[in-house]
């Protein structure tokens, strides 16, 4: 079984390097841009969570956005500072759990209760 997964790893990394060995050298950003879609998009970094900021403008969600932009918004955003909630380091774990309250609560607005 471990067989099958490491020849399907060498495979996938063979095709990737022969086509990027492929690809013209002189404009190679317009392709990864593509290739990340609405994670491109919505990948800027997130605000420095504040005592007077709304967990919308935290999570910098804006009304325009449609439910998939949201979910995805937040699913970027929670894998980013659940990472960080485990930190040593204690100002970076309290501004993860200010993060991630913020999430659930713009979560629970958008889409339910979880």
């Amino acid at each position: 079984m471990f067989k099958k997964i490491l020849q399907s790893l060498s495979r996938s990394q063979t095709a990737k390097t022969e086509t990027a060995k492929q690809v013209p050298a002189k404009n190679p950003a317009p392709a990864a841009h593509q290739a990340r879609g609405v994670l491109n998009q919505i990948a800027q970094p997130a605000a420095t969570p504040s005592k007077s900021q709304t967990p919308e403008e935290l999570c910098q969600i804006t009304p325009k956005m449609s439910k998939d932009q949201i979910k995805a918004q937040l699913k970027l955003l929670y894998r980013r500072y659940n990472r960080s909630a485990s930190s040593l380091d204690s100002k970076i774990r309290s501004e993860a759990d200010q993060m991630l309250t913020a999430i659930v609560t713009v979560r629970e607005k958008n889409f339910g209760e979880i």
